[in-house]
């Protein structure tokens, strides 16, 4: 696997484990509210795959922020050449 990718995966889960620690929701409430199974969740806080946009918008709905807020994070560019 190209290594950015790794990399980016790794800041993602990151940043969405703060969101849910700043959140007053637990990940099965998250879940719930998002009409989906807590191993989605989990799988991309262990960054075991590339979170698809079909996973993302119901966490973002049972988190009760835009799903833009999930991408803000910084991640180097230039890591992208690796």
């Amino acid at each position: 696997m190209i290594e950015w990718r790794k990399a980016y995966r790794k800041k993602f889960s990151e940043h969405l484990r703060k969101l849910i620690d700043e959140s007053d929701r637990d990940i099965a409430t998250i879940a719930s509210i998002g009409n989906i199974e807590n191993k989605a969740i989990y799988r991309v806080l262990a960054d075991e795959n590339e979170p698809k946009i079909t996973t993302l918008i119901p966490i973002a709905k049972g988190l009760g922020i835009h799903p833009m807020e999930l991408y803000n994070f910084s991640f180097p560019l230039k890591d992208l050449d690796k």
